[in-house]
């Protein structure tokens, strides 16, 4: 798998967590706990994908 695809699939899931994200705000039967959840793997996976593009740039 070349980078690019794999910094698309990664931005992909991040969307994906920030939809989720923003539905179970709106829900009122969403828990502080899966907020929370949510939003950490979404750093994880932003975190990541700075991380990679900032190798990419340094080859």
């Amino acid at each position: 798998m070349s980078l690019q695809t794999h910094l698309s699939q990664l931005a992909a899931k991040h969307d994906a967590l920030e939809r989720e994200l923003h539905d179970a705000i709106q829900s009122l039967a969403s828990d502080d706990l899966r907020i929370a959840e949510l939003k950490r793997k979404k750093l994880h996976l932003k975190d990541e994908i700075e991380r990679l593009r900032s190798g990419e740039t340094l080859h």
